[in-house]
C-alpha cells in the first residue's frame, strides 16, 4: 500500500528537486498549506539545511550540503520504513535508457547540425526534423506512464510526474515548442529533470557516477 510523507519531508525534498524556488512555489509542488510550509522551511534555516538567498528582485530557498545530507537521511528512511528500495531501484533501472532518449531529444530540439556546423541551432525550419523528435517524446510519455504508477504505489508523493510529462508535450504537439525544453514553465525537461533527481535522491545516488 502506498504511503503519504510528512508535511516537514516534503517541504525539504521540494527544495531538492526545485533546485531554487520561493516559499510560494515549495508548497505548490506537493500541495502543502502556505503558512506551514513557511515555518518548516523557518525551521529547516535554523538547522543549517536551507538558505534563503534574493538578487535581481527574486528570491528562494536552496539546499546546504547539510541539507542535501538530511534529505537522503530522510528519503532514506522512509523508503526503508516502506519497504519500497526493490521497487524504486528496478523502475530507476528502466528509467536509465529513457533518460538517454529524452536528452538526445532535447539536444536535437535545439540543435541541428549541418554540414558546415554541426552545432547549427535548430530554427525551426525543417518540419521532419521536429516531428521525428516529438515523435520520440511521444514514445518516452508512453513508457513514463507504468514506471510513475509504480513509483506512485510505494510513495504518493512520486504521483503525477506522468501527467505532468503529458500535459507538457501536448503543449509541444499543439505548436507551443518552448513547452520541451524551458526552464521556467512545467516543460517535458523540466519535469524529467525532477524526476530524475527525486530518483538519485531517494536512492542516495550521484547523478555523475550515473552511466
Amino acid at each position: 500500500m502506498t504511503r503519504d510523507s510528512s508535511p516537514g519531508l516534503l517541504a525539504l525534498h521540494a527544495v531538492r528537486i526545485t533546485g531554487f524556488a520561493d516559499t510560494p512555489v515549495i508548497a505548490h509542488r506537493y500541495g502543502l498549506d502556505l503558512a506551514d510550509t513557511k515555518e518548516a522551511l523557518l525551521d529547516a534555516e535554523a538547522r543549517g539545511w536551507v538558505g534563503h538567498t534574493a538578487f535581481a528582485g527574486t528570491g528562494g530557498w536552496s539546499l546546504t550540503e547539510r541539507g542535501r545530507a538530511e534529505n537522503e537521511r530522510q528519503l532514506a528512511a522512509e523508503l526503508a520504513d516502506v519497504g519500497g528500495a526493490d521497487e524504486v531501484r528496478d523502475v530507476h533501472r528502466e528509467f536509465l535508457p529513457l533518460n538517454a532518449l529524452l536528452l538526445r531529444a532535447c539536444t536535437d530540439w535545439q540543435l541541428r547540425p549541418t554540414a558546415g556546423d554541426r552545432l547549427a541551432v535548430n530554427d525551426h525550419s525543417d518540419p521532419a526534423w521536429d516531428a521525428r523528435i516529438l515523435h520520440e517524446l511521444a514514445i518516452i510519455d508512453h513508457a513514463l506512464t507504468p514506471l510513475s504508477d509504480r513509483l506512485g504505489g510505494v510513495l504518493t508523493r512520486f504521483r503525477g510526474y506522468d501527467t505532468r510529462f503529458a500535459t507538457a508535450l501536448a503543449r509541444a504537439q499543439a505548436g507551443e515548442g518552448s513547452w520541451i525544453d524551458r526552464t521556467d514553465v512545467d516543460s517535458c525537461h523540466r519535469v524529467w529533470f525532477e524526476l530524475h533527481e527525486d530518483l538519485i535522491a531517494t536512492l542516495g545516488l550521484d547523478r555523475h557516477a550515473e552511466p
